[in-house]
Protein backbone atom coordinates (compact mmCIF):
# COMPACT_ATOMS: atom_id res chain seq x y z
CA UNK A 1 0.00 0.00 0.00
CA UNK A 2 1.69 3.15 -1.06
CA UNK A 3 1.70 5.86 1.59
CA UNK A 4 3.14 9.04 2.25
CA UNK A 5 2.75 11.57 5.15
CA UNK A 6 4.86 14.61 4.59
CA UNK A 7 5.67 17.82 6.78
CA UNK A 8 4.55 21.29 6.41
CA UNK A 9 3.85 24.64 8.03
CA UNK A 10 1.35 26.76 7.39
CA UNK A 11 2.78 29.97 4.63
CA UNK A 12 3.02 33.34 6.29
CA UNK A 13 2.18 35.30 2.58
CA UNK A 14 -0.95 37.06 2.51
CA UNK A 15 -3.85 35.30 0.31
CA UNK A 16 -6.87 36.95 -1.45
CA UNK A 17 -9.80 37.69 0.68
CA UNK A 18 -12.45 36.86 1.86
CA UNK A 19 -12.04 33.25 0.90
CA UNK A 20 -9.18 32.73 2.34
CA UNK A 21 -7.28 33.73 5.69
CA UNK A 22 -5.66 36.63 5.45
CA UNK A 23 -2.29 35.37 7.52
CA UNK A 24 -1.66 31.85 9.06
CA UNK A 25 -2.63 31.40 12.37
CA UNK A 26 -2.34 27.72 12.60
CA UNK A 27 -0.35 24.77 11.96
CA UNK A 28 -1.51 21.12 11.10
CA UNK A 29 0.30 17.85 13.70
CA UNK A 30 1.94 15.51 11.29
CA UNK A 31 2.01 13.31 13.90
CA UNK A 32 -1.02 13.50 15.32
CA UNK A 33 -2.66 13.06 11.51
CA UNK A 34 -1.11 9.68 12.47
CA UNK A 35 -4.52 9.12 13.91
CA UNK A 36 -6.29 9.57 10.49
CA UNK A 37 -4.31 6.87 8.80
CA UNK A 38 -4.23 4.29 10.99
CA UNK A 39 -8.41 4.67 11.00
CA UNK A 40 -8.26 4.35 7.18
CA UNK A 41 -6.27 1.46 7.73
CA UNK A 42 -8.78 0.37 9.94
CA UNK A 43 -11.37 0.52 8.18
CA UNK A 44 -9.59 -1.48 5.12
CA UNK A 45 -8.36 -4.45 7.78
CA UNK A 46 -12.28 -4.81 9.38
CA UNK A 47 -13.36 -5.26 5.51
CA UNK A 48 -15.74 -1.95 5.82
CA UNK A 49 -13.39 0.09 3.39
CA UNK A 50 -11.78 -1.68 0.18
CA UNK A 51 -9.84 1.53 -0.18
CA UNK A 52 -9.39 5.58 -0.38
CA UNK A 53 -7.39 8.23 -1.03
CA UNK A 54 -6.83 11.40 1.34
CA UNK A 55 -4.86 14.49 0.75
CA UNK A 56 -4.68 17.69 2.94
CA UNK A 57 -3.32 20.93 1.84
CA UNK A 58 -2.70 23.60 4.26
CA UNK A 59 -2.17 27.34 2.63
CA UNK A 60 -0.92 25.55 -0.32
CA UNK A 61 1.07 23.35 1.03
CA UNK A 62 0.76 19.60 1.66
CA UNK A 63 0.59 18.38 5.00
CA UNK A 64 -0.54 14.75 4.49
CA UNK A 65 -1.29 12.47 1.41
CA UNK A 66 -1.91 8.78 1.91
CA UNK A 67 -3.65 6.20 -0.07
CA UNK A 68 -4.97 2.67 1.77
CA UNK A 69 -6.01 -0.99 0.97
CA UNK A 70 -6.91 -1.54 -2.74
CA UNK A 71 -8.12 -0.35 -5.97
CA UNK A 72 -9.16 -3.77 -6.93
CA UNK A 73 -9.26 -5.98 -3.45
CA UNK A 74 -9.62 -9.28 -5.35
CA UNK A 75 -7.03 -8.66 -7.67
CA UNK A 76 -4.92 -7.62 -5.15
CA UNK A 77 -4.02 -4.38 -6.81
CA UNK A 78 -2.99 -1.67 -4.16
CA UNK A 79 -4.76 1.78 -4.30
CA UNK A 80 -2.29 4.26 -5.30
CA UNK A 81 -2.57 8.30 -4.51
CA UNK A 82 -2.65 8.45 -8.41
CA UNK A 83 -6.02 6.16 -8.65
CA UNK A 84 -9.03 7.30 -10.89
CA UNK A 85 -12.36 7.73 -9.28
CA UNK A 86 -15.69 8.45 -10.47
CA UNK A 87 -16.05 11.45 -8.68
CA UNK A 88 -20.04 11.96 -9.61
CA UNK A 89 -21.69 14.88 -7.95
CA UNK A 90 -18.43 16.25 -7.33
CA UNK A 91 -18.71 17.14 -10.92
CA UNK A 92 -21.55 19.94 -9.87
CA UNK A 93 -18.98 22.33 -8.85
CA UNK A 94 -16.87 22.60 -12.06
CA UNK A 95 -19.95 22.88 -13.46
CA UNK A 96 -21.09 25.55 -11.46
CA UNK A 97 -17.44 27.15 -11.82
CA UNK A 98 -18.05 27.28 -16.00
CA UNK A 99 -21.62 28.96 -15.28
CA UNK A 100 -20.03 31.84 -13.12
CA UNK A 101 -17.27 32.27 -15.64
CA UNK A 102 -20.17 32.63 -18.06
CA UNK A 103 -21.38 35.41 -15.91
CA UNK A 104 -17.99 37.21 -15.64
CA UNK A 105 -18.00 37.40 -19.37
CA UNK A 106 -21.59 39.33 -19.51
CA UNK A 107 -23.08 36.22 -21.62
CA UNK A 108 -25.40 35.11 -18.80
CA UNK A 109 -27.22 36.70 -15.57
CA UNK A 110 -27.85 34.42 -12.73
CA UNK A 111 -31.22 35.83 -12.89
CA UNK A 112 -31.82 34.69 -16.84
CA UNK A 113 -34.34 32.62 -17.03
CA UNK A 114 -33.45 29.12 -18.17
CA UNK A 115 -35.74 29.50 -21.27
CA UNK A 116 -33.52 32.38 -22.65
CA UNK A 117 -31.01 29.92 -23.36
CA UNK A 118 -32.96 26.84 -23.83
CA UNK A 119 -36.58 27.30 -25.73
CA UNK A 120 -37.96 24.56 -24.23
CA UNK A 121 -38.13 25.35 -20.57
CA UNK A 122 -39.77 28.82 -21.13
CA UNK A 123 -43.18 27.07 -20.05
CA UNK A 124 -42.78 24.23 -17.31
CA UNK A 125 -45.34 22.84 -14.58
CA UNK A 126 -45.37 21.45 -11.94
CA UNK A 127 -47.01 18.34 -10.40
CA UNK A 128 -49.07 18.22 -7.48
CA UNK A 129 -50.05 15.36 -5.44
CA UNK A 130 -53.95 14.59 -4.83
CA UNK A 131 -55.10 13.13 -1.66
CA UNK A 132 -56.48 10.11 -2.71
CA UNK A 133 -53.68 9.63 -5.49
CA UNK A 134 -52.38 10.63 -9.02
CA UNK A 135 -50.97 14.40 -9.11
CA UNK A 136 -52.30 17.41 -11.13
CA UNK A 137 -50.09 18.91 -13.52
CA UNK A 138 -49.67 22.77 -12.95
CA UNK A 139 -48.38 25.72 -14.50
CA UNK A 140 -44.90 26.62 -12.91
CA UNK A 141 -45.80 29.88 -10.86
CA UNK A 142 -42.63 31.64 -12.88
CA UNK A 143 -39.92 30.71 -15.10
CA UNK A 144 -37.05 28.62 -13.48
CA UNK A 145 -33.78 30.78 -13.32
CA UNK A 146 -29.78 29.98 -13.56
CA UNK A 147 -29.96 30.94 -10.26
CA UNK A 148 -32.90 28.39 -9.09
CA UNK A 149 -30.32 25.86 -10.99
CA UNK A 150 -27.00 26.62 -9.44
CA UNK A 151 -29.38 26.23 -5.39
CA UNK A 152 -31.12 23.68 -6.50
CA UNK A 153 -34.19 25.43 -5.50
CA UNK A 154 -36.00 25.35 -9.07
CA UNK A 155 -38.02 22.69 -8.33
CA UNK A 156 -36.27 19.63 -10.11
CA UNK A 157 -35.52 16.32 -8.52
CA UNK A 158 -33.89 12.92 -9.54
CA UNK A 159 -37.21 11.47 -10.58
CA UNK A 160 -39.02 11.79 -7.11
CA UNK A 161 -41.81 13.27 -6.51
CA UNK A 162 -45.73 12.76 -7.61
CA UNK A 163 -44.68 12.02 -11.13
CA UNK A 164 -41.94 9.73 -10.77
CA UNK A 165 -43.82 7.65 -13.12
CA UNK A 166 -43.61 9.59 -15.78
CA UNK A 167 -40.01 10.20 -15.52
CA UNK A 168 -39.23 6.63 -15.15
CA UNK A 169 -40.79 5.99 -18.28
CA UNK A 170 -38.61 8.97 -19.65
CA UNK A 171 -35.51 6.94 -19.22
CA UNK A 172 -35.17 9.65 -16.41
CA UNK A 173 -34.80 8.02 -13.29
CA UNK A 174 -31.03 7.59 -11.45
CA UNK A 175 -28.08 9.79 -12.28
CA UNK A 176 -25.66 8.00 -14.50
CA UNK A 177 -25.78 9.08 -18.49
CA UNK A 178 -22.47 7.34 -19.06
CA UNK A 179 -24.10 4.52 -20.67
CA UNK A 180 -25.94 6.69 -22.53
CA UNK A 181 -26.04 6.96 -26.52
CA UNK A 182 -27.29 10.30 -26.92
CA UNK A 183 -25.95 13.89 -25.97
CA UNK A 184 -26.86 15.74 -22.25
CA UNK A 185 -29.09 18.05 -24.47
CA UNK A 186 -31.20 15.26 -25.60
CA UNK A 187 -31.91 14.55 -21.68
CA UNK A 188 -32.42 17.84 -20.56
CA UNK A 189 -34.91 18.50 -23.37
CA UNK A 190 -36.75 15.79 -22.37
CA UNK A 191 -36.82 16.94 -18.70
CA UNK A 192 -38.77 20.24 -19.89
CA UNK A 193 -41.86 18.84 -20.76
CA UNK A 194 -41.93 16.41 -17.58
CA UNK A 195 -43.70 18.13 -14.32
CA UNK A 196 -41.64 19.23 -11.83
CA UNK A 197 -41.76 18.06 -8.16
CA UNK A 198 -42.00 21.43 -6.87
CA UNK A 199 -42.67 25.17 -7.44
CA UNK A 200 -39.61 27.29 -8.52
CA UNK A 201 -37.96 29.11 -5.80
CA UNK A 202 -40.16 27.33 -2.74
CA UNK A 203 -37.65 24.25 -1.61
CA UNK A 204 -33.83 22.79 -1.69
CA UNK A 205 -34.87 20.01 -3.82
CA UNK A 206 -31.54 18.36 -5.18
CA UNK A 207 -31.85 16.80 -8.70
CA UNK A 208 -30.66 17.08 -12.05
CA UNK A 209 -30.19 21.00 -11.67
CA UNK A 210 -26.69 20.89 -12.43
CA UNK A 211 -27.00 18.68 -15.92
CA UNK A 212 -29.87 21.56 -16.95
CA UNK A 213 -26.68 23.97 -16.37
CA UNK A 214 -23.98 22.19 -18.43
CA UNK A 215 -26.00 21.84 -21.24
CA UNK A 216 -26.76 25.73 -20.90
CA UNK A 217 -23.01 26.20 -20.98
CA UNK A 218 -22.93 23.83 -24.01
CA UNK A 219 -25.43 26.26 -25.41
CA UNK A 220 -24.04 29.84 -24.57
CA UNK A 221 -20.62 28.85 -25.21
CA UNK A 222 -20.61 26.75 -28.20
CA UNK A 223 -18.25 24.08 -27.18
CA UNK A 224 -19.18 20.41 -25.25
CA UNK A 225 -18.83 20.67 -22.11
CA UNK A 226 -15.97 18.19 -22.09
CA UNK A 227 -13.96 21.04 -24.29
CA UNK A 228 -15.26 23.91 -22.47
CA UNK A 229 -14.22 22.55 -18.91
CA UNK A 230 -10.37 21.20 -20.65
CA UNK A 231 -10.06 24.65 -22.05
CA UNK A 232 -11.12 26.66 -19.20
CA UNK A 233 -10.61 24.86 -16.04
CA UNK A 234 -8.76 21.22 -16.22
CA UNK A 235 -5.53 22.00 -18.65
CA UNK A 236 -5.02 25.34 -17.15
CA UNK A 237 -5.19 24.18 -13.55
CA UNK A 238 -2.95 20.82 -14.50
CA UNK A 239 -6.09 18.43 -14.13
CA UNK A 240 -4.16 15.69 -15.91
CA UNK A 241 -6.40 13.21 -14.78
CA UNK A 242 -9.48 14.42 -15.01
CA UNK A 243 -12.10 13.70 -17.49
CA UNK A 244 -15.54 12.74 -18.56
CA UNK A 245 -14.57 9.49 -19.93
CA UNK A 246 -11.41 7.38 -19.47
CA UNK A 247 -8.55 7.15 -21.50
CA UNK A 248 -7.86 3.54 -22.38
CA UNK A 249 -4.29 3.48 -21.82
CA UNK A 250 -5.16 4.57 -18.02
CA UNK A 251 -7.82 1.64 -17.52
CA UNK A 252 -5.35 -0.10 -14.69
CA UNK A 253 -5.71 3.03 -12.66
CA UNK A 254 -9.84 3.48 -12.19
CA UNK A 255 -10.95 2.35 -8.71
CA UNK A 256 -13.09 -0.48 -8.69
CA UNK A 257 -16.58 0.58 -7.04
CA UNK A 258 -17.60 -1.71 -4.14
CA UNK A 259 -21.25 -2.44 -2.12
CA UNK A 260 -21.18 -1.94 1.56
CA UNK A 261 -24.19 -3.47 3.63
CA UNK A 262 -24.17 -4.90 6.78
CA UNK A 263 -20.41 -4.41 7.27
CA UNK A 264 -19.69 -6.41 4.79
CA UNK A 265 -18.06 -5.46 1.18
CA UNK A 266 -19.11 -6.74 -2.16
CA UNK A 267 -17.57 -5.98 -6.01
CA UNK A 268 -20.55 -4.05 -7.59
CA UNK A 269 -21.80 -6.07 -10.61
CA UNK A 270 -19.95 -4.89 -13.66
CA UNK A 271 -21.31 -3.19 -16.67
CA UNK A 272 -23.68 -5.82 -18.17
CA UNK A 273 -25.24 -6.35 -14.61
CA UNK A 274 -26.11 -2.90 -13.75
CA UNK A 275 -28.90 -2.40 -10.95
CA UNK A 276 -31.62 0.13 -11.70
CA UNK A 277 -29.97 3.61 -12.99
CA UNK A 278 -26.98 2.15 -13.44
CA UNK A 279 -24.91 3.61 -10.26
CA UNK A 280 -23.07 0.41 -9.77
CA UNK A 281 -21.53 -0.64 -13.13
CA UNK A 282 -17.92 -0.78 -13.37
CA UNK A 283 -17.44 -0.47 -17.57
CA UNK A 284 -19.02 2.25 -19.24
CA UNK A 285 -16.39 5.13 -18.40
CA UNK A 286 -14.16 3.19 -20.38
CA UNK A 287 -16.59 1.03 -23.02
CA UNK A 288 -19.52 3.06 -23.25
CA UNK A 289 -20.68 5.81 -26.16
CA UNK A 290 -18.71 8.81 -24.69
CA UNK A 291 -21.24 10.88 -25.67
CA UNK A 292 -23.17 11.99 -22.85
CA UNK A 293 -21.15 15.07 -20.84
CA UNK A 294 -23.10 15.18 -17.49
CA UNK A 295 -22.77 18.37 -15.87
CA UNK A 296 -24.32 16.74 -12.29
CA UNK A 297 -22.14 14.01 -12.03
CA UNK A 298 -20.12 13.22 -14.75
CA UNK A 299 -16.26 13.58 -14.46
CA UNK A 300 -13.44 11.20 -13.33
CA UNK A 301 -10.45 12.83 -11.30
CA UNK A 302 -7.86 12.05 -9.03
CA UNK A 303 -7.30 13.76 -5.18
CA UNK A 304 -4.05 15.14 -6.32
CA UNK A 305 -6.59 17.15 -9.75
CA UNK A 306 -9.57 18.28 -7.61
CA UNK A 307 -7.47 19.17 -4.61
CA UNK A 308 -6.03 21.88 -7.61
CA UNK A 309 -9.49 22.88 -8.07
CA UNK A 310 -10.11 23.65 -4.59
CA UNK A 311 -7.18 25.13 -4.19
CA UNK A 312 -7.92 27.72 -6.77
CA UNK A 313 -11.50 28.37 -4.89
CA UNK A 314 -9.82 28.62 -1.78
CA UNK A 315 -6.91 31.63 -2.99
CA UNK A 316 -10.60 33.35 -4.86
CA UNK A 317 -10.31 32.40 -7.93
CA UNK A 318 -6.52 32.45 -8.61
CA UNK A 319 -4.26 29.61 -8.96
CA UNK A 320 -0.03 30.45 -9.85
CA UNK A 321 -0.66 33.51 -11.21
CA UNK A 322 -3.70 32.74 -13.55
CA UNK A 323 -7.45 34.08 -12.37
CA UNK A 324 -10.21 31.79 -13.27
CA UNK A 325 -13.15 33.89 -11.33
CA UNK A 326 -13.14 37.07 -9.58
CA UNK A 327 -12.62 36.82 -5.85
CA UNK A 328 -16.02 38.41 -5.49
CA UNK A 329 -17.38 36.02 -7.86
CA UNK A 330 -16.33 33.45 -5.79
CA UNK A 331 -17.57 35.49 -2.66
CA UNK A 332 -21.50 35.03 -4.08
CA UNK A 333 -20.34 31.17 -5.13
CA UNK A 334 -19.98 31.07 -1.07
CA UNK A 335 -22.26 33.00 0.47
CA UNK A 336 -25.88 31.25 1.25
CA UNK A 337 -28.49 32.01 -1.19
CA UNK A 338 -31.41 30.07 0.13
CA UNK A 339 -32.78 32.69 2.81
CA UNK A 340 -36.06 31.15 4.69
CA UNK A 341 -35.83 27.85 2.32
CA UNK A 342 -35.52 25.19 4.82
CA UNK A 343 -32.07 23.15 4.57
CA UNK A 344 -29.73 21.34 7.02
CA UNK A 345 -29.42 22.76 10.49
CA UNK A 346 -26.22 25.05 11.11
CA UNK A 347 -25.52 24.91 6.80
CA UNK A 348 -26.51 26.78 3.99
CA UNK A 349 -25.96 26.46 0.63
CA UNK A 350 -24.54 29.24 -2.07
CA UNK A 351 -24.07 28.32 -5.72
CA UNK A 352 -23.42 24.71 -6.10
CA UNK A 353 -21.79 24.50 -2.53
CA UNK A 354 -22.78 23.97 0.56
CA UNK A 355 -21.98 26.34 3.55
CA UNK A 356 -21.45 25.50 7.00
CA UNK A 357 -23.19 29.22 9.11
CA UNK A 358 -23.05 28.05 12.51
CA UNK A 359 -20.97 25.47 13.93
CA UNK A 360 -22.76 24.67 17.08
CA UNK A 361 -25.81 23.85 15.05
CA UNK A 362 -24.16 21.76 12.34
CA UNK A 363 -22.57 19.67 15.24
CA UNK A 364 -19.28 18.98 13.80
CA UNK A 365 -15.80 19.57 13.49
CA UNK A 366 -14.96 22.63 11.15
CA UNK A 367 -15.46 26.47 10.77
CA UNK A 368 -18.26 28.62 9.75
CA UNK A 369 -17.51 30.13 6.20
CA UNK A 370 -16.39 26.43 5.04
CA UNK A 371 -17.45 25.43 1.86
CA UNK A 372 -17.77 21.97 0.09
CA UNK A 373 -19.74 18.73 -1.02
CA UNK A 374 -19.29 15.30 -2.05
CA UNK A 375 -19.82 12.63 -4.59
CA UNK A 376 -22.48 9.47 -4.62
CA UNK A 377 -19.70 6.82 -4.79
CA UNK A 378 -18.76 8.30 -1.19
CA UNK A 379 -16.36 10.85 -2.45
CA UNK A 380 -16.42 14.23 -0.36
CA UNK A 381 -14.25 17.59 0.35
CA UNK A 382 -14.43 20.68 1.48
CA UNK A 383 -12.31 23.92 1.65
CA UNK A 384 -11.71 25.63 5.28
CA UNK A 385 -10.54 29.43 4.39
CA UNK A 386 -10.35 29.93 8.15
CA UNK A 387 -7.94 27.57 8.20
CA UNK A 388 -6.42 27.65 4.85
CA UNK A 389 -7.13 23.50 4.61
CA UNK A 390 -8.40 21.90 1.22
CA UNK A 391 -9.28 18.06 1.77
CA UNK A 392 -9.75 15.39 -0.91
CA UNK A 393 -11.38 12.51 0.19
CA UNK A 394 -12.01 9.71 -2.52
CA UNK A 395 -13.31 6.19 -2.30
CA UNK A 396 -15.49 4.19 -4.54
CA UNK A 397 -18.52 2.61 -1.80
CA UNK A 398 -22.27 2.80 -3.02
CA UNK A 399 -23.90 2.08 -0.41
CA UNK A 400 -21.70 3.01 2.06
CA UNK A 401 -24.05 1.65 4.79
CA UNK A 402 -23.17 2.72 8.03
CA UNK A 403 -19.49 3.45 7.83
CA UNK A 404 -18.88 6.68 9.87
CA UNK A 405 -15.88 7.22 7.44
CA UNK A 406 -17.08 11.02 6.79
CA UNK A 407 -17.22 12.06 10.49
CA UNK A 408 -13.96 10.51 11.70
CA UNK A 409 -12.10 12.19 8.98
CA UNK A 410 -13.46 15.10 9.80
CA UNK A 411 -12.85 14.57 13.54
CA UNK A 412 -9.00 13.41 12.79
CA UNK A 413 -8.30 16.05 10.86
CA UNK A 414 -9.38 19.01 12.73
CA UNK A 415 -8.03 17.06 16.05
CA UNK A 416 -4.54 17.74 14.26
CA UNK A 417 -4.94 21.67 14.31
CA UNK A 418 -2.08 23.49 16.33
Amino acid sequence: MSAALLGGGAASAQVPAPVAREAAVSTISTERLERLRAQLQRYVDEGKLAGAVVRIQQDGKLVFSQAVGWRDKEARDPMREDSIFRIASQTKALTSVAVMMLMEEGKLLLDDPVGKHLPEWKNTTVAVARPDGGYDTVPAKRPITIRDLLTHTAGISYGSGPAEKAWKDAGLAGWYFADRSAPMATFVARMASLPMAAQPGEKFLYGYNTDVLGVVVEKVSGKSLQAFFDERLIQPLGMKDTSFYLPREKADRLAVVYEGEQGTLKRAADASGWKSGGHFGQGHYLKGPRVAYSGGAGLLSTAADYSRFLEMLRRGGELDGRRYLSRKTVALMVSNHLGAIDYNPGMGFGLGLSIREDLGTAGQPGSEGEFGWGGAYHSQYWVDPEEGLTVSYMAQLLPAGDLDDHGKLRALIYQAID
